[in-house]
């Protein structure tokens, strides 16, 4: 919802700190304010409004002398409000405010409190806690200047030119002077002998609607990104759901290269059946190779799946925007939790595929959610993600891992998620999509797309700088001329080596292809394309 700077110092100019701030004002187009404590640290803030539309500007002060800036979403602000909370005076109706007064009542000990995406800074004269959501939906940055001073930012770009080293705030962590690093969420889940629990899929299906019940919180329109993947139509499905009866219209939106993209196709069955008003987008490859230089400038990284995928997101995300949408449901997480991508199929048993679920899911933050936030906030769009909810998380994670295990069900993925959705009685979603293969998002736009993005790479890049990769890019050494072409663009925008440090590269494991496209994996070729067949056949 916002792009939050802060700066913890002596000394520090504002026009300097507004300038800083101002390189992520995409983040925030409807208002920015700019504030320096008593004791001279400094607090700035981009906001797109989502809550208290009126009176929700940041930086907010708290009862006293402390300060904060939140970029996100508290979904239970209302019942802290009403409970722990309900002695003190608020400024404002925002969600955002529960965070300082929680400061106020208990110290640094309040994260595990908060139910929501959060990045936030709370200044209190020389005494600051830094935090970031349990799996990093939110990005943050934290750096340090030659003179000593401190930042904290929601975007690298806003804090590189000053600091001498850069790195990405740990999701699940808060940071004060006296402390260092805390990790305050610790679930047990994390151990994979500790997933113990019964299939229920009735919990597994409430989790979810309650999960997305959440993020339907909102003063202004509402969308849902429909792929027509399982995940996305599944999170459309439940919102629709929610607002029958209501005045709020859902917008459903979908993109392809064409009329007859997979995701588009599937999409439009989704929406017909679902009745959402329905958006379909078409770009065009051209646009796309157009757009790479800039969307890495966004991106902040030089990781291929996350541009490859982030392409179409960034486009759909602009379109979303001149409709007057500022608000989106996203479908980012279920592959990691349920082991949904084709590479998973190739697990050599239940433990290592229960350790590669633990270790996707954790890191979320360096691949899908900062793409999911990065592509759609490059244009001021919020995006929110049901499934990694904190609440659907302990459900789905603490599960037997082999109910999630692909071979346990003949080969279908996400099977348990299918079949918590599977109400014939008044369903969810047709067969034919809750049982459809999955595609990638950026396969499932058009297969055209990616082939061509791997033709262009290779055309700016030569065998021979190839070869002497590792003398330019000794940190995570490109391997592709795709991933080159990539990483020079990134080199460009951030040449700092504390910036290439703070990117994961992600390949896919268990499969001898190691290009991160769902179709690398033999299994997308090979596997029955009718898997409801299966479904009929495992039910019987």
């Amino acid at each position: 919802m916002c792009g939050i700077l802060a700066i913890i110092g002596k000394d520090i100019q504002l026009e300097t700190t507004k300038t800083l701030s101002k390189k992520m004002s995409h983040r925030g187009p409807d208002e920015s304010n700019i504030i320096k404590t008593s004791s001279g640290h400094v607090l700035s803030h981009e906001r797109l409004s989502i809550i208290d539309l009126h009176t929700g500007i940041q930086p907010i002060q708290g009862s006293s002398t402390a300060y904060m800036v939140h970029n996100g979403e508290i979904y239970n602000h209302q019942h802290l409000r009403d409970t722990v909370l309900k002695e003190h005076q608020f400024r404002t109706k925002s969600d955002s405010e529960v965070i300082v007064h929680l400061y106020e009542k208990f110290g640094y000990e309040f994260l595990d409190m908060l139910d929501g995406d959060f990045a936030f800074v709370v200044v209190n004269g020389d005494d600051y806690i830094a935090g970031r959501d349990p799996i990093g939906v939110k990005p943050l940055y934290y750096g340090f200047d030659a003179e000593g001073r401190t930042y904290f930012s929601s975007e690298m770009k806003s804090i590189l030119e000053p600091c001498v080293e850069v790195k990405a705030f740990p999701p699940g962590y808060y940071y004060t002077p006296k402390t260092g690093f805390v990790r305050y969420f610790q679930p047990a889940w994390f151990d994979e002998s500790k997933a113990t629990k019964a299939l229920d899929f009735t919990s597994l299906r409430d989790a979810l609607i309650q999960a997305t019940k959440k993020r339907l919180m909102t003063d202004v329109p509402l969308g849902v990104l429909l792929s027509g993947g399982l995940d996305s139509s599944l999170t459309s499905s439940i919102a629709k759901r929610l607002l029958e009866g209501t005045d709020q219209k859902l917008h459903s939106f979908s993109i392809g290269l064409n009329a007859d993209a997979p995701d588009l196709k599937a999409a439009r069955k989704v929406a017909s059946y679902l009745g959402t008003e329905h958006h379909e987008i078409h770009f065009t490859i051209e646009e796309g190779l157009a757009a790479i230089k800039k969307l890495i400038w966004h991106l902040e990284t030089y990781d291929v799946t996350s541009i490859r995928a982030s392409t179409p997101m960034y486009f759909m995300s602009k379109h979303i925007t001149d409709l007057g949408v500022k608000v989106v449901l996203s479908g980012e997480g279920a592959d990691e939790i349920f082991g949904g991508y084709l590479y998973f199929r190739n697990a050599p048993d239940v433990t290592e595929f229960q350790k590669e679920t633990i270790r996707r899911v954790q890191l979320l933050s360096t691949s899908d959610c900062l793409r999911a936030d990065k592509s759609t906030m490059a244009f001021g769009l919020e995006a929110r993600v049901p499934f990694l909810d904190k609440d659907f998380l302990n459900t789905a994670m603490s599960i037997v891992p082999d109910q999630k295990l692909p071979k346990t069900y003949d080969g279908i993925e996400k099977y348990i998620l299918r079949k918590a959705f599977d109400t014939p009685e008044k369903p969810f979603l047709p067969d034919e999509i809750l049982w459809r293969q999955k595609e990638q998002f950026s396969d499932g736009v058009g297969y055209s797309w990616i082939d061509t993005l791997i033709a262009y790479g290779e055309a700016q890049v030569t065998d021979e700088q190839l070869e002497t990769a590792r003398e330019i890019f000794p940190h995570n050494t490109p391997t592709t001329k795709e991933a080159y072409f990539y990483r020079s663009i990134f080199h460009e925008h951030f040449p700092q080596e504390s910036a290439a440090k703070t990117v994961l590269k992600w390949i896919p494991k268990w499969q001898e292809n190691t290009d991160p496209s769902g179709r690398a994996n033999a299994a997308h070729s090979n596997a029955d394309t009718s898997i409801a067949l299966k479904k009929v056949k495992l039910s019987a």
